[in-house]
């Protein structure tokens, strides 16, 4: 995500992930309150409870979801204890955990000061381990488990079926190849996700995660930014077939496949749902525009570089009256993937 708090900054630019989170919390809250035994995890964690935010960025999204598990927690405790809960009441320790690259120092300088947990930061990619075993009582993530860890490497191939010349994502790819190739990466993605959590958290902790489920649809149009540039003689093609976006947007049964595959944890709760976005539903293209940049500018520095990405990205936002009239022609309200699961 783009760091700091500047006008193109993840923190200035991330309604729609905030969106995403507003229209889970319900859900959420009713995971914890229904199926997380909050007694028996209690006993065995010397009244600490712990949380970690898979993916959390800078802020201040992952503030507000984790403050929301805690006052789910708190009221778990009140409903489950007959007694007087209010000695009950754990201390909580809450894991920011990112890459490595995350910029941690404009997350914890905006740290909620009146925030009722000990904060920690972790970083690291959640494509692995990260926690000592059995040391997690929750796990969350949202908007983040949609991306891979790497670029399936058969679509940079010209002599491979799956190879997407010209395009910059598997949406409106010429063949199913491309879109196999993506599946096939969130699998193994998936499969090393679960796996590492399953040695982390707690037998009958929790793990929820929220993915958009349309996609970004509208990432076309920075394709066909680019591909302006390489008509006018900018950059060159090849530049362009050797890019693609590292993200997959599971569906349910994508992830329903792979969890029961990987054995380690109960489904409690997976559904699609369909959240309301001012975004999306006033067609408000540069808004949209510029979020998407703010989770979208490093892939494209990192391959094109800073001006090359700067022009695109410009000349996208140029498209804004087009990219307006698509969008309340074509664009499906957002839906978004919902997971509740219980380790077994």
């Amino acid at each position: 995500m783009s760091a700091g708090d500047g006008a193109y900054s993840y923190s200035r630019n991330s309604q729609l992930q905030r969106e995403v989170l507003d229209g889970a919390k319900e859900m959420v809250r009713e995971a914890i309150i229904e199926k997380l035994d909050i007694k028996s995890l209690l006993s065995a964690s010397i009244n600490t409870f712990r949380i970690i935010d898979l993916g959390c960025s800078i802020g201040p999204n992952t503030f507000s979801a984790m403050q929301h598990i805690i006052e789910a927690v708190k009221d778990k405790c009140h409903y489950q204890f007959s007694a007087d809960s209010s000695n009950i009441i754990p201390e909580f320790q809450v894991f920011f955990n990112d890459h490595v690259t995350n910029d941690f120092n404009t997350l914890f300088r905006s740290l909620p000061v009146d925030r009722s947990y000990f904060a920690v930061g972790v970083p690291g990619s959640f494509h692995g381990r990260l926690f000592p075993s059995g040391s997690i009582h929750f796990a969350h993530s949202s908007s983040a488990i949609h991306w891979l860890s790497k670029l399936p490497e058969m679509l940079l191939d010209e002599k491979s079926p799956a190879w997407n010349k010209g395009l910059i994502h598997y949406v409106d790819a010429a063949t199913i190849a491309v879109v196999n190739a993506y599946v096939a990466q969130f699998d193994k993605d998936m499969e090393i996700f679960l796996s590492a959590r399953a040695e982390e958290i707690v037998p009958g902790g929790m793990m929820v995660l929220v993915s958009p489920f349309s996609g970004y649809r509208l990432l076309k149009f920075f394709g066909s930014s680019l591909m302006d540039l390489v008509n006018e003689g900018m950059i060159d093609e090849s530049l362009v077939d050797a890019f693609n976006v590292p993200v997959y947007f599971p569906s349910a049964e994508d992830m329903t496949k792979v969890v029961e595959r990987n054995g380690c944890f109960s489904i409690e709760r997976i559904e699609l749902t369909y959240p309301q976005s001012k975004l999306v539903d006033e067609a408000d293209a540069k808004s949209l525009m510029s979020n998407l940049r703010a989770v979208l500018e490093g892939v494209f520095i990192n391959h094109f570089g800073s001006k090359i990405a700067d022009e695109a990205f410009s000349r996208t936002i140029l498209k804004s009256e087009e990219i307006s009239a698509w969008m309340k022609a074509n664009y499906e309200k957002p839906c978004q993937l919902f997971v509740a699961l219980k380790r077994k």
